[in-house]
């Protein structure tokens, strides 16, 4: 496979990069922390203005009508920051979801998800919270494994979990089904639903990429300022293996997620396997990246006023969101054993499409 991205792409990426520094530093982060509901409206907005929501939104309905090969570089871009808003849930998940169901609905919302004036949440049967249900304009809920319903927030009962991470929003979400909300059943909902938790769990994995590159520059920086015994720390080769390990599993993980990107856009038997292929491993050089970056900043790595524990939170949600590592870990199990987890066909990332 090639995994080169087009100009287009990677300027979209660059551009994404540049707004979330100037409009997402850390110090905002932690502003948001303190609030009592940690979004923000006035970025969501702006994040809509630069077409991020509306990524995979078709273009009739005012989105960019891009693919999950697009969407994981900015998603990467998203995890870099340790951005907190709805980015996954919205964005990756619902917005193709109702792509996908068409209909009324769809007409209705992904005009609004692409202007920035919607967030929508997503729930699956296979896990237990509601990703980002506070705050939603739309709960798309599951009844059992073969229904989905569309569900006002106001008619469903939310009751917000905690999480490590401030910016995580899970809640328990139930609901009274009934004939008017149900949007599809059967072997359509199913499928709407496999592929929204697929996409889910792309998506995380490349955020997952992004807050490990985070936290290698930020020890890397630490670690080149930081003297003992009249020495950088960084020149010890202890921290250089340390570090140097943590690259290579990030860039191990790279390629997997691209590849799962370019299954879920295409689709295929493979989908699944190869989407948990990349959590597993992107999410695993998130966790090493962390424990190492935290071991290399020493005990000032655990306070507040360091960045290091906002990317270190993100990657640990990442790790808990769209599947934990055993669900995925024994998608890929059973498709090895069932012989499905074979090579496709040879794909391009060349031109970003």
């Amino acid at each position: 496979m090639d995994f080169r991205f087009g100009d287009d792409p990677l300027l979209f990426q660059s551009t994404l990069r540049d707004f979330l520094e100037k409009e997402h530093a850390p110090e905002v982060l932690r502003a948001l922390w303190q609030q009592p509901f940690p979004r923000s409206n006035a970025l969501w907005k702006k994040l809509a203005e630069l077409g991020v929501p509306g990524l995979l939104v078709p273009e009739a309905q005012g989105g960019l009508g891009m693919s999950e090969i697009e969407g994981v570089l900015l998603h990467e871009e998203a995890g870099r920051a340790a951005l907190g808003e709805p980015l996954v849930a919205t964005s990756a998940v619902a917005a193709p979801l109702l792509r996908d169901l068409g209909g009324a609905l769809a007409d209705e919302w992904l005009p609004r998800i692409a202007a920035g004036e919607a967030r929508v949440a997503v729930g699956h049967p296979a896990l237990r919270f509601v990703e980002d249900a506070e705050g939603a304009d739309l709960l798309l809920l599951p009844h059992g494994e073969d229904a989905l319903h569309a569900v006002e927030p106001a008619s469903a009962r939310i009751a917000p979990q905690p999480a490590n991470d401030p910016s995580r929003r899970i809640a328990s979400v139930a609901f009274d089904p009934a004939p008017s909300t149900r949007v599809a059943h059967g072997a359509p909902a199913r499928a709407l639903l496999a592929a929204a938790l697929d996409r889910g769990a792309l998506a995380c994995a490349a955020q997952a990429l992004g807050a490990t590159d985070r936290m290698l520059a930020l020890s890397v920086a630490y670690t080149s300022q930081r003297k003992q015994f009249g020495k950088p720390i960084g020149s010890y080769q202890a921290v250089k293996h340390m570090l140097a390990n943590a690259k290579v599993k990030l860039e191990y993980a790279r390629p997997l997620v691209m590849r799962a990107a370019w299954s879920v856009a295409h689709g295929g038997a493979v989908r699944a396997p190869h989407v948990s292929m990349a959590k597993l491993s992107a999410c695993e050089a998130a966790r090493f990246a962390a424990r190492a970056a935290l071991q290399c900043h020493g005990a000032i790595g655990y306070t507040w006023e360091q960045d290091l524990h906002l990317f270190m939170r993100r990657a640990w949600t990442q790790d808990q969101s769209w599947g934990r590592a055993p669900f995925h870990l024994a998608r890929v199990r059973a498709a090895i054993l069932d012989g499905s987890l074979a090579i496709g066909p040879g794909a391009t990332f060349a031109g970003g499409s």
